[in-house]
């Protein structure tokens, strides 16, 4: 792959020759890219190819798997996450999964705040009021839910349950948020919000989202990486990429013939 030169914005979030796998069998091989500072980095291909193993390697969540391995650098503001407490550093990078998962035993409340309960954070109860209420409003989410903030999190719609599960990242403050294909499955009316809702936190917090809906990546992000069997084949700006892809698999594959 070519290296692609991107505007003189800083860098985040660094992988440097990331290789992971389970097994023995590597599933992401010797990935290197530079994510930019309160951007939108969508981390594009077809299913199996790796996308979801590289993310989990960014908050070390992939070594969580009793049979997986992981060797390269993954450099977060420069320092070398595998270095870090992994604890504390998922409080420094959130994660939101491809199936909305508030806790079900938990209400919309204490969802929100669940990462300051689970770490053993005591808060005074105002406090704990105004995060609920920021980052309710902050994914929108206040107004519908307002009057039902001890109600379980599981009675709202999928699409609601996706933004609480974005919330409850969010409260903890992160510097990076990683979404892993957070619209799947959700219907389009509900998918449009949560989009609305991403572009809109970008300001806020660093994004990076894998996806293989090619149009969403298209709308939302600001650079694409492509990876095909677990190898990076393409990184750039998306509309760069988009338009005048550099490999022929890139081209291939946005434009339907494999995927």
């Amino acid at each position: 792959m070519e290296d692609t030169v991107l505007t003189a914005e800083s860098t985040i979030l660094e992988t440097r020759n990331l290789v992971a796998g389970f097994d023995g069998r590597d599933v992401v091989h010797g990935i290197s890219l530079a994510v930019p500072a309160g951007k939108i980095t969508a981390i594009m291909g077809p299913s199996g190819c790796g996308k979801t193993t590289f993310m989990r390697c960014i908050n070390r969540m992939h070594e969580l798997a009793s049979n997986a391995h992981v060797s390269g650098e993954v450099l977060l503001d420069g320092e070398d996450v595998y270095q870090l407490n992994p604890i504390l550093l998922r409080r420094r990078i959130g994660m939101v999964f491809q199936r909305p998962n508030p806790f079900p035993t938990m209400s919309i409340y204490t969802n929100v705040v669940a990462g300051y309960t689970l770490n053993g954070t005591r808060m005074a109860r105002p406090d704990l009021d105004r995060i609920v209420e920021e980052t309710l409003k902050r994914v929108t989410l206040w107004d519908e839910v307002k009057d039902s903030l001890h109600r379980r999190g599981t009675f709202l719609s999928g699409g609601q349950q996706q933004r609480l599960c974005i919330a409850r990242a969010l409260a903890m403050k992160p510097e990076i948020m990683l979404l892993d294909e957070p619209t799947s499955a959700l219907d389009p009316k509900a998918t449009a919000a949560i989009e609305e809702l991403i572009v809109s936190l970008k300001g806020v917090v660093t994004i990076v989202q894998v996806t293989h809906n090619i149009p969403q990546a298209a709308r939302i992000s600001d650079v694409t990486a492509f990876i095909h069997l677990g190898e990076l084949v393409e990184f750039g700006p998306t509309k760069k990429l988009f338009t005048v892809p550099k490999d022929q698999r890139t081209e291939e594959y946005l434009s339907g013939k494999f995927g």
